[in-house]
């Protein structure tokens, strides 16, 4: 055998040689690999409050006292005058701790230590808002906002005593009667809401940290007065969220059915009317609510206040609005105006520009309510307030289909057992 074929088998057996060593390091690798077992590194779970870790801190939740302020509350937790002045007053671009509020939560937050050193004061603003006062190292404080859960809730009920009544009965929050009483106070004079009208309603609760704290939007609501429905549902447009009835017109009115919240109409427009305290016949182009003396008298309308006097013939204190070319207003027998109230002022629908009174020529507290068309007396309850501007075309066919599902969801709450209050029993009733 030559020396070239020697050399060759030489290689060869090297080669054969490195190649089963690879082979078994890789295998070797490869078996370790797949016998690594993986462990998973979890974070401890932290306990926050106000976005602060208090695993291991002392947290006293309390209310604040009535005529208790800032320095009342922090001296009790060994924090000096000193150091008060100086929260205080880095705390203006933040939140004026004059503001603190009577009956609103707090909290302290203290090392879990012999010391019990108080690190942090949160006072809660209101159920959702609240400013820290960080006091661990230098004064830092900033506000935060607790998380709003917004809940889809339904009711309904028939009306007994009161609308609002009627909200306690079923168990619902009284103030959503305030509120479809906005929503409808274009259509539904709420002061002639009679036994037996009905309602139904969806609409937004507000939780914050599972507790109830108010209301949201109504999505969509019927109310049935007199024997006639009137619907309304909620529908952004625009950015603009607005109620509109089932037509796509806006349930928003260019007047409110009524300028105040009264006990009945003692007077009503006559052209010949016997005077109560004068004894003779005159007219009364106006109508008279009588209210509580200190009751509020709202604007109908957005207007210019284009006098404010007092009427020696008999009206007291009174004010007289320009809303548009056509229609003004005037409100007589004021005890007092406003704040703000005066000539050239301007007003929003729904503003306060007075309160109920008897000055002038009046037997009792009450609003003479008068309403002019192009300078002539018109009777106040047949004024007929054209409505806002309706869905927009391009977006009818959204708001259809909306529309026809609140509809079927509002259908779906009269299937449900109704509990009504009666004058001495509560009764159960399948709707």
């Amino acid at each position: 055998m030559d020396r070239k074929n020697v050399i060759e088998i030489f290689v060869l057996i090297i080669s054969a040689f490195i190649i089963i060593i690879v082979s078994n390091v890789f295998n070797k690798n490869n078996y370790q690999v797949e016998n690594i077992e993986l462990v998973e590194i979890v974070e401890p779970e932290h306990e926050f409050e106000y976005g602060i870790i208090i695993d291991s801190l002392i947290i006293i939740k309390e209310k604040v006292r009535r005529n208790q302020f800032l320095s009342d509350i922090l001296l009790k937790y060994n924090v000096d005058y000193a150091t008060i002045d100086k929260i205080a007053r880095a705390s203006k671009p933040v939140f004026d701790v004059r503001k603190i509020r009577r009956g609103n939560n707090y909290s302290i937050i203290c090392s879990n230590d012999s010391i019990n050193k108080l690190l942090y004061f949160v006072y809660e603003k209101s159920p959702s808002k609240y400013i820290v006062y960080d006091l661990t190292d230098s004064i830092c404080i900033y506000s935060g906002e607790k998380e709003i859960e917004t809940r889809i809730e339904k009711t309904k009920g028939t009306i007994v005593n009161s609308f609002w009544n009627a909200m306690i009965d079923n168990s619902c929050d009284p103030s959503l009667a305030n509120e479809l009483s906005e929503v409808f106070a274009w259509t539904i004079d709420f002061f002639g809401i009679q036994k037996g009208d009905t309602y139904n309603a969806i609409y937004e609760a507000l939780y914050v940290d599972n507790k109830y704290i108010g209301l949201g939007n109504i999505q969509a609501a019927n109310i049935n007065h007199s024997g006639n429905d009137y619907f309304a549902f909620y529908y952004i447009q625009d950015s603009i969220g607005d109620y509109f009835d089932e037509e796509s017109n806006s349930l928003m009115r260019t007047f409110l059915k009524a300028p105040l919240r009264y006990k009945r109409i003692s007077s009503g427009y006559s052209h010949s009317r016997l005077h109560p305290i004068l004894k003779i016949r005159r007219p009364h182009h106006g109508v008279d609510y009588a209210a509580a003396t200190g009751t509020p008298v709202l604007t109908i309308g957005d207007g210019v206040v284009i006098k404010k006097a007092y009427q020696k013939r008999g009206g007291g204190n009174y004010l007289k609005i320009k809303h548009n070319g056509t229609y003004t207003t005037s409100y007589m027998h004021l005890s007092k105006y406003a704040k703000g109230m005066k000539k050239g002022a301007r007003v929003k629908q729904g503003d306060v520009i007075g309160y109920v009174g008897k000055t002038g020529l009046a037997t009792g507290p009450h609003l003479d309510f008068r309403v002019f068309r192009n300078g002539k007396a018109i009777n106040p309850l047949k004024l007929k307030s054209p409505p806002a501007k309706p869905v927009d075309s391009t977006n009818l066919s959204e708001y259809k289909l909306l529309k026809d599902s609140l509809i079927q969801e509002l259908n779906k709450i009269n299937s449900d057992t109704l509990f009504v209050q009666d004058d001495e029993e509560i009764l159960q009733n399948e709707v």
